[in-house]
């Protein structure tokens, strides 16, 4: 089993969903969407790792984990003649204790958002979770972009997702990854006109071409003066439109649509850069990149609706032009992209997704910047307490609890056996440890035995106590509504053969 934790050595798995598109990845989400589940109580799992992905953008793997261990502890209890209305009660009381004991372990309070060595310190475990070796490399990029994006002081520390983008270009290796202060389009510009600075920017929303009549009709011409001047009509129009956007200052045309080569003619005379994105969304980005107005009609634009960018250029990256949105002072941003390079279009893709789970564990810091020990750490705290609560526990719920306790011990076991530990000897050293007070100890998988990964500055491994709550709290409810199911009632399919698909046309 996938196991998403801070520090842990990873197993990466090749999914191929039913489009035959193939997925090598170590993120929880992404394996439980692309696969093609039909047991109700592992969708109903399915269902509450979607959530966590969603609120949280993290700790989808912890969901699946502890939620199926939970169960597996509850079937041993069944399976000795405890009743399930006991266990759900004793998970419940166990589930309540669990959560209040998570909020006083806080062990580190990331101490200003805007503190790029404090972000980096706290994003890094996240990343090594899903890209494990490359976290001093992806780290970094993730936190000067987040703080690219977020509102300048004195407003209150926040991030929004959209506002940090990740550009994939295959060739070179990871390192030579960067972050742009503005926005990355993916394609080279129409004209000759490669680079422009101190630029303000004109975006449409539609094409750049001649109008067409809504009503057809028809027109004759007679002869060729008839057909040049229907053409210099149609020339000095276009040339009106293109000559009122030099004239209002903007330098780069964006538009929405196509444009035609009459309008590429006129935009080349008048030296103005133009571009085309198809994506609204891609074009939305833009605008809030430059702090442009899209508009729906071409003509003149009111200085209002023009964005600015300090530079525009094409740039050449391992065969691809690529044009660049750079604003020099990081107040005008409204987005950074994180220009990613790798060898392949898989290890790019595996890329993004994890640090799109750092920008959301990064919006999860904004609201609350306390953060757990990692590394199996706050689970065997758990356990420890939750195994005293259990002695002190009359009735046959005690030994519900006790189970529910049992089921984070899965945490440093997959911790030790991904590093080719001694699992059983692991945990009863880290027992050891929680017992004497100290509650940081988690596993260390570079050498054997106990360590301590929390150090005064906070420089250990981390998990983000907020993501973690919700993580286990979803968890939780997961197993205990299995748990209270009666009967599950499956409708299959009949069986037969498949049916026959459509087969190729027979030309002969």
């Amino acid at each position: 089993m996938l196991f998403q934790c801070s520090c842990s050595t990873l197993l990466h798995l090749q999914v191929i969903n039913h489009l035959d598109r193939t997925f090598v990845t170590a993120d929880a989400a992404t394996v439980c969407t692309e696969l093609e589940v039909a047991h109700p109580a592992a969708k109903m799992m399915v269902l509450a790792t979607k959530m966590q992905e969603q609120e949280m953008g993290d700790a989808t793997n912890l969901v699946v984990t502890i939620a199926g261990e939970l169960l597996n502890q509850a079937e041993e209890l069944l399976r000795t003649g405890v009743h399930p209305s006991e266990i759900v009660s004793g998970y419940k009381k166990a589930s309540a204790a669990a959560l209040e004991a998570l909020e006083g372990m806080a062990a580190f309070t990331v101490p200003d958002m805007r503190d790029e060595a404090a972000l980096t310190a706290a994003l890094r475990p996240v990343v090594a979770a899903k890209q494990h070796g490359y976290e001093d490399v992806i780290a970094p990029l993730v936190a000067r972009a987040v703080i690219t994006a977020m509102p300048q002081a004195p407003k209150a520390a926040s991030v929004n997702v959209d506002s940090v983008r990740v550009t994939q270009l295959v060739g070179g290796t990871l390192s030579d990854s960067a972050v742009v202060n503005g926005a990355v389009v993916q394609r080279d510009t129409e004209g000759s006109v490669k680079a422009v600075t101190d630029a303000k920017i004109a975006i449409f929303s539609c094409g750049i071409e001649a109008t067409e009549a809504e009503t057809k009709g028809t027109v004759v011409i007679k002869n060729a003066e008839q057909l040049k001047d229907y053409s210099k009509g149609e020339e000095a129009s276009m040339e009106t439109a293109i000559k009122s956007i030099a004239d209002s200052g903007a330098k780069v045309v964006v538009a929405g649509g196509s444009i035609s080569e009459i309008a590429a003619h006129f935009l080349e005379k008048y030296g103005l850069m133009s571009l085309r994105i198809a994506s609204k969304f891609e074009l939305r980005r833009l605008c809030r990149a430059v702090g442009a107005t899209a508009m729906v009609r071409v003509g003149p634009p009111v200085p209002e609706e023009l964005g600015h960018a300090d530079v525009v250029e094409v740039q050449e990256s391992a065969s691809r032009r690529v044009t660049v949105f750079r604003q020099n002072n990081a107040e005008d941003t409204g987005l950074a992209t994180i220009v990613m390079r790798g060898a392949t279009k898989s290890f790019l893709d595996d890329v993004a997704r994890s640090v799109d789970d750092a920008v959301a564990v990064a919006k999860q810091l904004c609201r609350d910047p306390r953060m757990l020990p990692g590394a199996g750490a706050a689970e065997i705290e758990l356990a420890h307490r939750l195994t005293a609560m259990a002695d002190a526990t009359p009735g046959l719920e005690q030994y519900a609890i006790r189970a529910f306790a049992e089921a984070f011990e899965i945490v440093p076991r997959t911790l030790a056996e991904n590093a080719g530990l001694k699992a059983s000897e692991v945990i009863s050293a880290l027992y050891a440890a929680h017992a004497r007070g100290e509650g940081t100890v988690g596993v260390n998988i570079n050498s054997e035995g106990e360590a301590n990964l929390l150090d005064a500055a906070g420089a250990g491994v981390l998990d983000s106590l907020v993501v973690k709550s919700s993580a286990l709290r979803l968890a939780f409810d997961a197993a205990i509504t299995v748990l209270r199911v009666d009967q599950i009632i499956m409708a299959k399919a009949a069986g037969g053969p498949k049916p026959r698909g459509p087969q190729a046309p027979d030309l002969d």
